[in-house]
């Protein structure tokens, strides 16, 4: 049995910076620091954190007052950044540069006096951050279906941001649709879907096309992880999304000759490397790495001001 290993795949640049923001404000304040929500979706980056003394609250006011707070990755509301104020926290923004670009833009277009549709999951913590950027009239879409009940201010002043980890052949339909409801829809220069999103799914969608069986290592609150197994099942190709080794099920292997291997934008490497070593320990030989885009993005980690 062969593997195959997607390239790119696992952390990407607004990732590394949040688990960084997190590893330098607890060396710089001593735990606890707080962090509100999880930092990345992924369950063992969080017990990682956890160990080392960051504690993860669903709610601001579960945070003693003058606590340092970090906000995630995800990014929050204004709502919650004033909350904050309000409760004294010392807080620290660790939201992905690329997910601030999306809250400018929304800013923007309220200001404009447009209707904003957000695409992306409902109830997802980026989702919501993006939401809670400006007052005014917003839309939550999540498919095509829901675009024929939209009701807006002004058919000529509507534009649109997307989540940064949806899938790039569902968002295309969606979008496409939305073109025809409103012609005069504003959009972004460039797709708000992170460079990381298209480049995981694209590997993947070539590594699908190669095995007989896809695995992508990543935690199930996870989108962009999610959303890598849906793109090799387009593919036609079993997947699965395993958070670890350990839920691999050996009847999976049955019949197969080459099982391809990814990861999520939030799953560490390790992780992976313990996949091959299971799936060797079963009688997988050879790994081949697939060649894939380089990535060369890093996110400045900033000078931590709680």
């Amino acid at each position: 049995m062969e593997l195959l290993l997607a390239n790119p795949r696992g952390f990407c640049a607004g990732v590394n910076r949040a688990i960084a923001i997190v590893h330098q404000a607890l060396e710089r304040y001593q735990p606890p620091v707080y962090v509100l929500h999880e930092i990345v979706h992924n369950t063992h980056v969080i017990e990682e954190l956890r160990q080392r003394g960051a504690v993860f609250v669903e709610e601001l006011e579960e945070i003693p007052r003058g606590a340092v707070t970090i906000f995630s990755a995800h990014g929050v509301s204004r709502a919650i950044e004033e909350r904050a104020k309000e409760l004294g926290l010392r807080t620290i923004d660790a939201t992905c540069p690329l997910v601030s670009k999306v809250h400018r833009r929304m800013i923007r277009l309220h200001s404009l006096g447009y209707d904003v549709l957000v695409i992306g999951h409902k109830g997802h913590p980026e989702v919501e951050g993006t939401c809670g950027q400006a007052e005014g009239p917003v839309h939550v879409l999540s498919q095509p279906v829901e675009i024929p009940g939209l009701r807006v201010t002004d058919p000529a002043k509507v534009g649109y941001v997307t989540q940064t980890t949806l899938s790039v052949d569902d968002t295309a339909e969606l979008l496409k649709a939305l073109r025809v409801r409103f012609p005069l829809i504003s959009e972004p220069e460039r797709t708000d879907i992170c460079y990381a999103t298209t480049n995981r799914q694209g590997a993947v969608r070539q590594l699908a096309d190669a095995v007989d069986l896809v695995l992508i290592v990543g935690s199930k609150n996870s989108s962009n992880s999610n959303r890598l197994r849906e793109v090799a099942e387009l593919r036609q190709t079993p997947a699965y999304l395993i958070d670890h080794a350990g839920e691999i099920d050996p009847q999976w292997l049955a019949g197969v000759n080459r099982v391809g291997i990814s990861a999520g934008a939030s799953a560490p490497e390790h992780l992976v490397v313990e996949v091959v070593a299971w799936l060797q320990q079963h009688g997988a030989g050879e790994v081949v790495e697939m060649a894939g885009e380089e990535e060369h993005i890093n996110f400045l980690v900033p000078d931590l001001q709680a």
